[in-house]
């Protein structure tokens, strides 16, 4: 009778157990790897995760072969303690051996390692590919018959088997991604990515110049009227109208203006001639600001007027202030307020009752609401449900307004107190 190779043994069982140990934590790594920074450092050339994209596609087959190493590993374990036990202490003691096998794999193959794993997906899981690559070559026959039976049983769920899971992110987990970038994307980026994403939340008629502060040229108007309109504008592009907004001609650009004065023949007829050869480009108030980027692009168009379901020009739009959405205003915060947003020495401001909330909100760093009204002035008449008079105080979303100016049966301007600021 040989005696028994207790060394050979031992040793055996110590491979199994490190076996065990490498399948588990190889697994919970390569399945915890971060699939967008496994797809950078593949176009950069890594090998490792070029391969380990490779095995990821199909998660059937690489389940497999990790399943059945750390099977046979585990039973392989179980054999050689059985051996062990039977030789040495015989078959009343096999209960205990296989507790203490099973606490040895619980400690040292199945939670440490997957552990470990979890915690250095990258640094395990790329080394570990070029394992598996050869070893799923290998044992391809075995892993395709299983995979059979599973996927088989899969189907019979509804759940077909060759179906990756998407990876890709949805616009809201992509704003959790960049707010969780901390220092890795500088905080004026941050807001830059998200208002991006947030263009296809906003409609043009949400921060549109309201129809009452558009500047034009009204055909109807006499000639000297005309000319001091054409003096005194700020801007490249008018509107052209005969009596009102929802009469436009065309569009008159100063340039083509300024070429007619300098030659001395620029008269009524040439300034209908010039705004007749631009036409007007209208847009629907619900288009959203992602749609009107691409749209000004195709067009090759810089403003637009917003029209309602009537087709009544409601306000216009321009290019600069999509970008404004993005980057933040191109001009600096005291030029901003010295037009519509007046600050006051006792900490209110004086505020334009066209002012759009989302300009307020961008201003001064308020919470105004900016999914109704689309100015401070409709924000006051939808909550006081008549046209006030001056001096009229209320208070809106924490912020104490007091009514200064009316016009037109609007309010013209209102002096507002930042939240709970007022004496």
């Amino acid at each position: 009778m040989h005696p028994f190779p207790v060394g050979w043994a031992a040793a055996g069982l110590s491979v199994c157990i490190v076996l065990s140990a490498f399948f588990s934590s190889t697994e919970t790594a390569l399945m915890s790897l971060n699939r967008y920074r496994l797809r950078h450092l593949a176009s950069q050339g890594h090998v490792g995760a070029r391969l380990a994209e490779r095995l990821l596609a199909r998660p059937d087959r690489l389940i497999g072969v990790i399943l059945l190493g750390n099977t046979l590993a585990n039973v392989a374990a179980a054999s050689i303690v059985t051996l062990i036990t039977l030789e040495f202490f015989g078959e009343k003691w096999l209960a205990a051996s296989s507790a203490v096998l099973t606490l040895l794999l619980l400690l040292f193959s199945e939670v440490g390692p997957k552990t470990y794993g979890a915690l250095y997906a990258e640094r395990l899981a790329l080394p570990a590919v070029f394992i598996y690559r050869p070893l799923l070559w290998l044992t391809y026959p075995i892993v395709w018959l299983i995979n059979l039976f599973t996927n088989a049983l899969l189907r019979l769920i509804g759940v077909p088997a060759e179906k990756v899971a998407s990876h890709s992110l949805s616009a809201d987990e992509l704003r959790t991604v960049v707010a969780e970038a901390g220092s890795l994307i500088p905080i004026k980026h941050q807001q830059m990515l998200v208002s991006i994403l947030d263009l296809e939340k906003i409609s043009v008629s949400e921060i549109m110049v309201p129809r009452t502060e558009v500047s034009g040229i009204d055909l109807s108007d006499d000639w000297e009227r005309i000319l001091a309109a054409l003096r005194e504008t700020q801007h490249t592009r008018l509107p052209v109208y005969e009596g009102d907004l929802d009469h436009i001609v065309g569009v008159l650009h100063m340039k083509r203006v300024a070429r007619e004065l300098a030659r001395g023949a620029f008269d009524r007829a040439s300034l209908e001639r010039i705004a007749r050869a631009r036409e007007a480009y209208y847009v629907p108030e619900g288009t959203t600001l992602n749609q009107q980027l691409v749209a000004f692009q195709e067009n090759e168009r810089r403003h637009a007027y917003v029209v309602d379901e009537y087709g009544d020009v409601q306000g216009l739009i321009t290019i600069e202030d999509i970008l404004e959405e993005i980057v933040g205003e191109f001009t600096t915060l005291p030029h901003a307020l010295r037009h519509e947003i007046r600050p006051e020495d006792d900490g209110s401001f004086v505020v334009a009752g066209s002012t759009t909330p989302r300009a307020l909100n961008r201003a001064l760093g308020w919470a105004l609401p900016t999914a109704g009204p689309k100015t401070l002035n409709g924000l006051i008449l939808e909550y006081l449900e008549t046209i006030p008079e001056p001096g009229t105080a209320l208070k809106l979303h924490g912020h104490a307004i007091e009514v200064l100016q009316i016009a037109d049966n609007a309010v013209r301007t209102a002096r507002l107190w930042p939240a709970k600021a007022r004496p």
